[in-house]
Formats: C-alpha cells, sequence, structure tokens
C-alpha cells in the first residue's frame, strides 16, 4: 500500500466512524456500471462542502486492491448490490488529491512533477519487471505495464481543478497541468489502461478555457446532475431524518 497506488481505506472509516455519516454508497452501482465502457470518465464538480472527498475516499476504499474493505461496506447499499463483491478490492487505484500534493511539491511549480516522480516509484514496487528504468512520464508507465501485464487502473483525481484556479494567472503551470491530465485521459491509449476515472472539484471540465479537450469525460454538475444528484450532498429527506435524530428544528 502505498500514499497515491492502493492506498489504506482508513480515509472512508473516518467518515463511517464519525457521528453524522450518511451512505451513499449507492454511488457505487452507477460506477460499476460504466467500469471498462466508454461512458467509464467521470467529473463529478460541486461547490465546497458538498462531500466530494469523502466519496472519492469511497471509490478509493472499495475499488483498491491494496486493502480489504468488505467489512466497512457491508450493511451499506451497496452490498445490496448483485455485482457488489466483484469489484470489491480487486482494481489497482491511484488517488491523487492535488491540493494536497502543492505544500510538499513546493508550489504550484513542481506539483506535476512530484505526482509523476512519486506515484511512477510506487508503481514500480508492484511492477519491477514491466516498468523500464528508462520511464519517466506516468502515462507513458500505465501505458507500459499495461502493455506488459495487461493491468489496468482506476485513477480518482480529487480537487482536480485547484492548479486551474489558483494559478490562473500562470499560464506555464496550467499548461504543464492541462497537458498532464490530457496525457493520462485522452486518447486510445488511455481507454486501454484505465478501468475508470473519476475527478472531482469546483469547476466543470468544458468551461475551463482549453480544458474543453477533454471532451471524453462525462459532467455532472450542480445544474445537471442526474443520477449524481442523491448521492453528492444531502437530500431534502436525509436532512429531515438527521434534523429528527439529532434534535434539531428544520425549519
Amino acid at each position: 500500500m502505498g500514499r497515491f497506488v492502493n492506498p489504506r481505506n482508513s480515509a472512508f472509516q473516518d467518515a463511517l466512524n464519525s457521528r453524522i455519516y450518511v451512505d451513499k454508497t449507492g454511488l457505487l452501482k452507477y460506477t460499476n456500471s460504466v467500469i471498462d465502457t466508454t461512458a467509464k470518465f467521470i467529473c463529478n464538480s460541486r461547490p465546497r462542502r458538498f462531500g466530494k472527498s469523502v466519496t472519492a475516499d469511497m471509490l478509493s476504499a472499495y475499488y483498491g486492491r491494496g486493502c480489504g474493505s468488505e467489512e466497512q461496506f457491508l450493511g451499506l447499499a451497496i452490498s445490496e448490490a448483485p455485482d457488489f463483491k466483484k469489484h470489491l478490492n480487486r482494481y489497482d487505484v491511484i488517488h491523487i488529491d492535488v491540493q494536497w500534493c502543492m505544500e510538499p511539491a513546493g508550489g504550484a511549480e513542481q506539483t506535476v512533477s512530484f505526482i509523476t516522480v512519486n506515484i511512477i516509484k510506487e508503481l514500480r514496487a508492484y511492477y519491477p519487471e514491466e516498468l523500464p528504468a528508462e520511464v519517466n512520464s506516468l502515462p507513458d508507465a500505465l501505458s507500459c505495464i499495461n502493455a506488459a501485464a495487461g493491468r489496468k487502473f482506476v485513477i480518482i483525481v480529487d480537487e482536480w481543478d485547484v492548479l486551474i484556479r489558483d494559478e490562473a494567472m500562470n499560464q506555464a503551470v496550467q499548461d504543464e497541468y492541462i497537458n498532464f491530465l490530457k496525457g493520462l485521459f485522452k486518447g486510445s491509449e488511455p481507454s486501454k489502461y484505465l478501468h475508470l476515472a473519476y475527478l472531482t472539484g469546483i469547476l466543470p471540465i468544458r468551461k475551463v478555457r482549453t480544458q474543453s479537450a477533454l471532451n471524453n469525460f462525462t459532467e455532472f454538475t450542480m445544474l445537471d446532475a442526474r443520477i449524481f444528484a442523491e448521492y453528492t450532498g444531502f437530500t431534502e429527506e436525509e436532512v429531515r431524518e438527521l434534523c429528527a435524530k439529532h434534535g434539531r428544528v428544520l425549519g
């Protein structure tokens, strides 16, 4: 288990341990249904405090083969799905929190390099024979592993848009980051090495200048939530149930 590749499920366990936890694992029924299809590229954009990071942690805990999460999910909605165990802890997961990466990287200018170097280092621990020493590009590393071992990945990117928002006037950083995302997700080669790609952040992809190049992603936004509506934030019914449980009056 690593920091980025197949991390532990402790972050999701913290959510389960919390005084207020609302079961949103039904979302996994949808993500399971699009694995290894052309709809496997998902961008879920919401304002702050809508549970985006908790959802990313849930996906990582469910899919990642670096931990055993069956006990965490037993009794939750996804455990009733016929394909619950088919996808449980079966995949190599790469989980990136871009916001967190900026500080240890030493700033925005080094963030892409920090992510790349550290994930490739962790991948070599899993695939020492399949990953040539000269490979220093993350998309190339994933492609090499897929070609040599047939392995595919689930990539989860939390706060995907932080460099777009925080470095709006730094064209060099934005260009490097956009090219990084395009290399990971756009074209025929990523389709070969990805089971699922899940991006979450504040901004929708298509509204961010050249980010429209990532037009293979299905976007779920506040204005067009579709299946994600009941799984991002709290529904009115859930709020009423929480107020009743905790002795609060709903105005």
